[in-house]
């Protein structure tokens, strides 16, 4: 079987993540991590991601079963060298949409995988490139409230990225939250 049987504990309420570790087809269950999302104000943008994967792998490591792999990740957006949050209201999430319209901006997805005392973590990094966005688009993106769970306030693979994203340049999943090639290939190696 090429396939390697492992249980994957999830420390993750991201949708997206579930979901595409459920499409691997590995049993695994889900962790939700309590952590303050805080970081070194001095510490470079693209190593945020997995800083915050490691921090919630530690909230959580108590948790974990003697046969379950620990998987925790991080997204984050980057533009002119700053992290764009989850936007906290509609405002934010059309002011985030704007200042990404007709530009390319940087996904970086920390993972911190975890069994026993072996430690695997990892950034997968991914360019992608906007077009300009009508306002009118934007406007209604927001309003049906898809974009305020997300890091840069889109998902890649809701309507407004397959409309609104002319290219990228890295992997498709990283961006969708998770680097699944990455994980499944440490799987394979290590399990």
């Amino acid at each position: 079987m090429y396939f390697k049987k492992v249980k994957i504990a999830l420390a993750s309420a991201s949708p997206r993540r579930q979901e595409l570790i459920g499409k691997l087809g590995y049993a695994f269950r889900v962790l939700l991590p309590q952590v303050e999302e805080h970081y070194p104000p001095e510490m470079d943008v693209h190593d945020v991601p997995l800083y915050l994967a490691r921090l919630k792998a530690r909230a959580v490591e108590g948790q974990i079963r003697a046969d379950e792999w620990l998987i925790t990740a991080d997204t984050v957006v980057i533009l002119d060298g700053e992290i764009i949050e989850k936007p906290a209201g509609p405002a934010e999430a059309e002011a985030h949409l704007r200042r990404l319209s007709g530009r390319r901006h940087t996904v970086v997805t920390g993972v911190c995988m975890k069994h026993g005392k072996r430690e695997y973590a990892f950034s997968d990094f991914s360019d992608v490139y906007f077009r300009n966005l009508p306002e009118a688009l934007i406007r209604h993106y927001v309003e049906q409230g898809d974009a305020l769970d997300k890091a840069g306030a889109y998902g890649i693979q809701d309507w407004f990225g397959m409309v609104g994203i002319e290219k990228i340049d890295g992997n498709y999943f990283n961006v969708m939250g998770l680097p699944v090639h990455r994980v499944f290939e440490t799987l394979q190696k290590h399990a």
